[in-house]
Order: C-alpha cells, then sequence, then structure tokens
C-alpha cells in the first residue's frame, strides 16, 4: 500500500466525523431558550465558529467545490467571530448576523450546486434551499421583531424560534457531509 492511499481511505471517516460534530453542535442551540442574553451571544458564537472551523476542515478532504466549500465554512466561522468579538446583548442585531449568514451560505451552496453532479448536488441544493429559506425567515420576521422586542423586549417564544433555525442549518449541514462521506465511502470502494 503506498503513502497516498491510506489519507484517501480516511477520508469518509474524517468527513463523516466532521457531519456527526455539526449535527451535535446543534443540540447546543437548544440552550439557548434557557439561557441570559450574553450567555446566548456566547453560545451561538461559539456554536457556529466550532460549526465553520468543523466545515472548513471538511472542505480541506474535498477534491471537488473545495474553495466553495471553505468559503461556506469561512462565512460560518466569521459569523461566529462577529458574535463573540462584539458580545452586544442587543435581540436585533443578532438577528441580522445570523440572516446574513445564512443567505451569503445559501448564495455559496446555490453556486456549488452547478459545480457537482449526483446525490451530493441534491443535497448541496437542500442546504442552500434551506439556508435560504431559514434567511428570508428571519428577514420577513425581522420588523415584526423589531416592533415586538422594542416594546417588550425578546420573548422565549423568538429566542426558541432562532434557536430552532440554527439547529435545522446545522442539521441539513451535517447531513449534506455525511452523504459527501458516503459517496467518498462508496468511490474509494470503486478504486
Amino acid at each position: 500500500m503506498n503513502a497516498t492511499a491510506s489519507p484517501r481511505k480516511s477520508r469518509p471517516g474524517l468527513v463523516t466525523a466532521a457531519g456527526v460534530a455539526i449535527i451535535l453542535l446543534s443540540a447546543g442551540a437548544a440552550l439557548l431558550p434557557f439561557v441570559d442574553r450574553i450567555s446566548g451571544v456566547r453560545v451561538v458564537g461559539t456554536l457556529l465558529l466550532a460549526a465553520g472551523v468543523v466545515e472548513m476542515l471538511a472542505a480541506t478532504l474535498r477534491d471537488q467545490t473545495k474553495f466553495l466549500a471553505l468559503l461556506a465554512g469561512a462565512v460560518t466561522t466569521l459569523a461566529g467571530a462577529l458574535f463573540l468579538l462584539n458580545p452586544t446583548t442587543h435581540f436585533l442585531p443578532t438577528i441580522s448576523i445570523v440572516t446574513a449568514w445564512l443567505i451569503l451560505r445559501s448564495l455559496i451552496l446555490g453556486v456549488t450546486t452547478l459545480r457537482v453532479h449526483g446525490s451530493v448536488r441534491r443535497w448541496i441544493a437542500i442546504s442552500a434551499a434551506t439556508d435560504l429559506a431559514l434567511g428570508l425567515l428571519l428577514l420577513v420576521g425581522l420588523s415584526i421583531s423589531t416592533l415586538i422586542v422594542t416594546l417588550f423586549g425578546p420573548t422565549p417564544q423568538m429566542v426558541a424560534s432562532f434557536a430552532w433555525i440554527l439547529a435545522i442549518s446545522f442539521v441539513v449541514t451535517g447531513m449534506l457531509l455525511l452523504e459527501i462521506a458516503s459517496c467518498e465511502r462508496e468511490a474509494a470502494g470503486n478504486e
């Protein structure tokens, strides 16, 4: 066995681990309704930062669309860093960062779908559509949220909805990575 075969055969396992890690991070979003605003901002920042780093590490293992996958991970990492570097206690700037992250990430994934084929393309399209739908949902709800937060402060229902949006995006991203790992495993078996 030569030295180049071993890393190629270990890629599916590493991408699987990345997918599982991002799915597990989605569980952290469930903590948001139970923590105060400052802690919640730190939780969101940490979750996004960790997911972005994991996504970028998984992207380095890809042959196709490596740059776009790295870019999607970098956008997630940047969103997490914005939360951690500027831990504002205001709910609306938090929503704005996540809305921008989701929409930008969906655009990157949309371009990525043009460069791949098969089941991975389907899962990238699902991930892009999910992030776009969640981003638009936040964008449409932003004006309503502005009024509610201005009058009453962030309600537990709003925070819980926000937590679900993060969790859904993470789960779909994790599932995308699991599909990529499955395709890698299949390709390695055919060699």
